[in-house]
C-alpha cells in the first residue's frame, strides 16, 4: 500500500505548471494589467497562499511563463541551427516550422500582442522580453542570413535591416489573430500565408545568376 503522501507530493510538484498554464490563459485573454494573482490562483484550483509559495508577484509569473515556454523553444532553436549541415534557406525552414509549431499554434502566441501593448507602462518586463525572446530571436535569424551571404547562397544585404524585413509579417500574424481578426471576420489561413511569406523570402534571398557581390 502506498504511503498516504505519495499523490499530495505529485499534486504538489504539478502546482507550478498549472499555476503557469493559468497565468498564460489570462494574460492572453485579459493582458498584463487586467489579470490578478487570485484569478490566476483560482483558474489553476489553488489558494492566492499557494500561488505567492511560488511566484513572489505577478511580474515574477509573467517572467516564468516566458522563461519556462517560450525560452526553451529558442534554446531548440539555438541547437537546432548549431548542428544543421543543409542549406541556410533550408535553416530559416526548419526553424520557422519549429517556432511555429511551438509557438505560434498555442497560447503563447498571444504574448507578442500583449508586450506590444504593454511594454511601455511595464518596461521592466519589456527588457526582459527584449534580451530573452526577441534578441536571441534576432540573433538566430541574422547567423542564417550571414551564414547564407557568406555561402553565396543568398545576396548581400544590410542584416540587420533584413532581420526585420523577415520577422515583421510573423509578428503581424500573430497580432492579427489575437486582436483585430475578432473583428475583420478573418478566415485566413496561417498555414498558407507562411508558405506565400517562406516563398517571397526564398526569391528575395537568392543570390541570382551572374549578380555581381558588395
Amino acid at each position: 500500500m502506498p504511503p498516504p503522501s505519495t499523490p499530495r507530493k505529485r499534486r504538489k510538484e504539478a502546482r507550478p505548471s498549472e499555476l503557469l498554464a493559468a497565468a498564460l490563459d489570462l494574460f492572453v485573454e485579459r493582458g498584463f494589467t487586467a489579470t490578478r494573482l487570485e484569478d490566476v490562483a483560482r483558474r489553476a484550483g489553488v489558494s492566492k497562499g499557494t500561488l505567492y509559495l511560488y511566484y513572489e508577484n505577478k511580474e515574477a509569473l509573467f517572467k516564468a511563463v516566458i522563461q519556462e515556454g517560450i525560452v526553451p523553444v529558442i534554446a531548440e532553436n539555438e541547437a537546432i541551427a548549431a548542428q544543421h549541415t543543409g542549406s541556410s534557406f533550408d535553416l530559416m525552414e526548419i526553424l520557422l516550422a519549429n517556432w511555429w509549431t511551438k509557438i505560434g499554434q498555442t497560447a503563447f502566441a498571444g504574448i507578442p500582442k500583449l508586450m506590444v501593448a504593454e511594454a511601455r507602462n511595464f518596461p521592466e518586463l519589456g527588457r526582459y522580453y527584449v534580451e530573452n525572446v526577441i534578441n536571441r530571436g534576432r540573433a538566430l535569424v541574422g547567423s542564417a542570413l550571414r551564414r547564407g551571404m557568406a555561402s553565396g547562397e543568398f545576396r548581400e544585404m544590410d542584416v540587420e535591416t533584413t532581420i526585420d524585413v523577415v520577422i515583421a509579417p510573423l509578428l503581424m500574424l500573430l497580432i492579427w489573430r489575437f486582436s483585430m481578426s475578432c473583428c475583420a471576420g478573418d478566415d485566413s489561413d496561417p498555414q498558407l500565408y507562411l508558405q506565400i511569406h517562406m516563398n517571397i523570402l526564398r526569391q528575395g534571398l537568392r543570390q541570382n545568376a551572374g549578380e555581381s557581390r558588395v
